[in-house]
């Protein structure tokens, strides 16, 4: 039997899901979308699916690919969807379908566990936080007894810990065949598994990285497979250019500064003025840092506001590489951990010389500016990448290999054609499949855009969303998420919030940034369970997508501003520029479809179930009374409109008693 119908089978109403869970049933999109996708396993070629929250995405392209006896390559946007897909929803499957297959997880170096480095951070001079020697002692403990070295088994160990760049490698420090843990590597195990497996997760960073550097073991595992399946690929492209492109920093900097001190201190004591080295080294990276604010996100600059002085800079920085080079080549051949130095301090400085050189034509350069200094220059969109070097082309390397592509997310463009995902990542001729969401958005969700409402550029207009936000938390007991544009807004609403909320018990005020995010999403689901004492929850950017609220946990999901990319972003302007060359309006190519994705993805935290019920708040008028705002409404999922503060009311109202709707499906 054809691949198709034995996928769809699965998932008919007496089939092996309905007869394992009691209260599936089925759904006509997540039937559509896995028979698209089973006949793009058989046949070959590139397909684009849209798939509408509550279709079942996940399941609809991991049937076919379990059932379908081929080598599959799967990646996501996130480590998060990795582990969901590899410890929940591919065991569960494999189960249910009963196949026999080999899975593997494979992550970039910088989630696993380094065994050499961790003997060296038990006598790091510089981890001294009473925290991370703690989470320290915790990873040794949990280095004992893991299989897998995956740091994300070690509960409380957040990514921005002190500790990880210590007991984690990178390319750049990783000692290689030399080294004296190679053979009981993590990386080196789970890439070694990753090459045997027949079905493998990896995420689209490692993914991309690999197309430059081809050291993760993607580049050995790519030609091998029969077909890959890009799960969250409205975000392919952001990902793309920044890992096709080139990038220095004083992150990277100040990490070899760290590590000349401390090799040089076991291996060369005494051969170099090794502190005053490091040192200057550091100087240079502070100077770096100092010529513009620390933010607390990350902001993009454009290359040309960087002034003369900024040059002036990156001489001095060349100079200090030169000094550690000059150094490190006396004593190099003494241990392999000073060679990889003395190779570092060269790949820093081939860098570093590629962004004191004119701009090629074809690419885009910017700062981005944080807490590190970073310096990047990309291509524009991965499209010419994707055509030469990953899918087939005609007349080109992979011309004729048979390899089956799907592209699939919630949220992948503003119209019928998808041509914003189609257009950036170079699939032109992929079949193009839109497959709405099951869920009656009439009946479950309203969405209201306040009319009476400060201007989104007014200086009032954060303290109005809070405001807002307030009022109908108040009305729901909590089960409120206002997800702002900038971290300049989430502080201002947070703020205003938190004077507000003084002396009262009932509500709980969480902002992220506050605590891990892991940490706020379990206390705002938990508040949500109760029957008094709910949360509100402040958030911006990496709140918009990839959670999951379902259920009464959220009610009221508030939006300040329409999600434009800030129109300083000198990425965005430079893709503005090349459309207006070839004749398009950048607003109308780049910036609206940016907009109406972005919007999307966040108004799909709102209802995520057949049994939720919400409202959804858009604090910004131009939705109303801008043509392209009636264009952004429109591509949101059907909702029913509230035209005035009173029907607002009422429906927040109805939020408080019972529903009569039946529990969801799986």
């Amino acid at each position: 039997m054809a691949l198709s119908p034995r996928a769809q089978a699965v998932f008919a109403a007496d089939g092996p899901l309905a007869q394992a869970v009691p209260e599936y049933r089925p759904r006509e999109g997540q039937l559509q979308m896995t028979g698209a996708v089973a006949q793009t396993l058989e046949d070959g070629g590139m397909l684009v699916v849209e798939a509408g929250t509550g279709v079942g995405k996940t399941y609809a392209y991991l049937v076919p690919a379990l059932l379908s006896g081929q080598r599959v390559l799967i990646s996501t946007a996130t480590k998060a969807l990795q582990d969901q897909l590899f410890g929940r929803d591919i065991p569960r499957l494999r189960e249910l379908l009963g196949v026999q297959l080999r899975v593997a997880l494979l992550k970039g170096r910088a989630s696993y566990l380094c065994l050499h480095r961790l003997e060296s951070a038990r006598h790091d001079a510089h981890l001294d936080e009473r925290s991370a020697l703690m989470h320290l002692a915790r990873v040794e403990n949990w280095a004992h007894a893991t299989q897998s070295g995956d740091l994300a088994e070690v509960d409380g160990l957040d990514d921005a810990s002190p500790l990880m760049p210590l007991v984690t490698s990178t390319r750049e420090n990783c000692l290689g065949a030399r080294c004296p843990q190679a053979a009981a590597c993590f990386v080196n195990r789970a890439r070694r598994e990753a090459l045997a497996a027949d079905l493998v997760v990896i995420n689209h960073h490692l993914f991309f990285a690999d197309l430059n550097v081809r050291e993760s073991g993607v580049a050995e595992l790519l030609p091998s497979v029969h077909a890959v399946v890009f799960d969250e690929a409205h975000q392919l492209n952001e990902i793309g250019v920044q890992f096709l492109g080139r990038q220095w920093g004083t992150g990277q900097l100040s990490s070899f500064a760290h590590d000349l001190e401390e090799v040089t201190r076991t291996h060369a004591r005494g051969l170099a003025a090794w502190q005053a080295i490091g040192q200057t080294l550091e100087d240079a990276a502070w100077a770096l840092r100092s010529r513009f604010p620390e933010r607390d996100g990350v902001e993009r600059l454009d290359w040309s506001a960087t002034g003369e002085r900024w040059q002036g800079l990156l001489s001095q920085v060349a100079s200090a590489l030169t000094q550690a080079d000059t150094a490190l080549a006396l004593v190099a051949e003494m241990a392999p951990e000073l060679q990889v130095l003395r190779n570092r301090a060269a790949d820093l400085q081939e860098r570093l010389t590629l962004f004191m050189e004119p701009l090629p034509d074809d690419a885009v350069r910017w700062l981005e500016l944080g807490r590190q200094v970073r310096m990047l220059q990309s291509p524009l969109d991965v499209s010419q990448a994707m055509q030469s070097r990953v899918l087939p082309a005609e007349g080109g390397e992979n011309a004729g290999n048979g390899k089956s592509w799907v592209f699939t997310s919630a949220t992948l463009g503003h119209d019928e054609d998808l041509s914003w995902m189609v257009e950036s990542c170079g699939l032109n001729g992929a079949r193009v499949l839109k497959v709405p969401s099951p869920f009656d958005y009439a009946e479950q969700a309203a969405i209201y855009v306040p009319t009476d409402f400060p201007k989104a550029g007014d200086a009032s207009h954060s303290q109005a969303v809070a405001a807002l936000a307030l009022q109908g938390a108040k009305v729901l007991g909590g089960r409120t998420l206002v997800l702002t544009t900038t971290l300049r807004a989430m502080r201002a609403i947070g703020e205003t919030l938190a004077r507000a909320l003084i002396g009262n018990t009932e509500l709980e005020l969480l902002v992220q940034g506050a605590s891990p995010k892991r940490e706020l999403l379990a206390r705002f689901l938990q508040s949500g369970a109760r029957t008094q004492g709910g949360a509100i929850l402040v958030a911006s950017a990496t709140f918009w997508e990839g959670i999951d609220m379902p259920g009464d946990a959220l009610q009221l999901l508030v939006i300040d501003k329409l999600p434009f990319a800030p129109p300083d972003d000198p990425l965005h302007q430079a893709r503005g520029r090349a459309l207006e060359v070839r004749g398009k309006n950048a607003f109308k190519h780049l910036h609206l479809p940016y907009a109406s994705v972005a919007l999307r993805q966040g108004a799909g935290r709102l209802i995520r179930r057949e049994s939720d019920r919400g409202v959804l708040v858009v604090c910004d008028v131009r939705l109303r009374q801008m043509g392209y705002g009636r264009q952004l409404l429109a591509a949101l999922p059907p909702m029913r409109k509230l035209e005035s503060a009173e029907d607002y009311a009422r429906a927040l109202e109805a939020l408080t008693r019972p529903s009569t709707r039946a529990r969801p499906s799986t």
